[in-house]
């Protein structure tokens, strides 16, 4: 990245009252825009233990890189007002505050997520699938694209193998048998097809999330028309994914030029 200009400090946005209903704006530091942004989910199987801090690394490479990044937080487990259905009903309120972004091309966006922000950002992915006025359907921003980093993408079976010490359910307040609705509601795999391109980064060395997760995930996809891309690393780990330094990001970043050159 030698020769290229260093982003701007990011500036701090609210979109609700929470103190965690926050975003970084990551801004190129070139003239130009409005940018194609990427929203950035941060992972930590949904709990308050772990902040948007683990992806400002990407956020500022993406910045450098020219695109705007949007560094997400949101309420959490373990907060008042986390779990179901305020971390959805926050990222989904993230996502449309782009609306009110000049600097952003609001038909250019990708969400990018990591471990439960892979799930979250596959989710934001098929809101529009949703039925009217639950869990913040009628999007006024809809991404262009999706991209899970080792991500819980499959609620049932994350719920089934206990992933996170039992991360799903109490994300859910509950199990698959108990909650089955919440289930279809939140689950990138119950919401087949998403209806928008979709690229899934796993490691093969994850002990966090099982590289299953996405292989069942891309199978299913694609029997439903999807367009998925899987891409392996075999002796990547779970948080190699999401070091900007690492191959697994920079499969992330061809990918979002392809996207967007078309």
């Amino acid at each position: 990245m030698s020769g290229r200009l260093r982003p701007p400090l990011a500036p701090v946005v609210r979109y609700g009252d929470h103190p965690d209903q926050v975003a970084n704006l990551h801004l190129p530091a070139a003239e130009g825009g409005p940018w194609p942004v990427v929203v950035l989910v941060h992972g930590g199987f949904w709990r308050a233990r772990w902040d948007r801090t683990t992806t400002t690394p990407l956020a500022r490479d993406l910045a450098v890189r020219g695109y705007a990044a949007w560094n997400v937080e949101y309420r959490r487990v373990g907060q008042e007002g986390g779990g179901w259905p305020g971390t959805l009903e926050d990222v989904a309120a993230a996502l449309d505050a782009l609306a009110d972004v000049p600097e952003v091309d609001t038909a250019r966006v990708v969400a990018v997520g990591h471990s439960a922000g892979g799930h979250l950002a596959l989710w934001l992915a098929a809101r529009p699938r949703l039925p009217e006025g639950t869990l913040g359907s009628s999007p006024r921003v809809r991404p262009c694209g999706a991209v899970s980093l080792a991500g819980v993408v499959d609620l049932v079976a994350g719920a089934r193998a206990q992933l996170g010490d039992g991360a799903v359910d109490a994300f859910l307040g509950g199990g698959p048998a108990e909650l089955p609705d919440r289930y279809a509601a939140a689950s990138p795999a119950a919401l087949l097809p998403l209806g928008v391109p979709q690229l899934l980064v796993h490691g093969g060395a994850d002990a966090d999330v099982p590289p299953e997760q996405s292989r069942v995930y891309a199978g299913a996809a694609r029997a439903a028309g999807d367009e998925v891309e899987l891409v392996e690393f075999a002796d990547a780990d779970h948080l190699d994914v999401i070091d900007p330094g690492h191959a697994a990001w920079s499969a992330v970043v061809t990918w979002l030029g392809r996207l967007h050159s078309r």
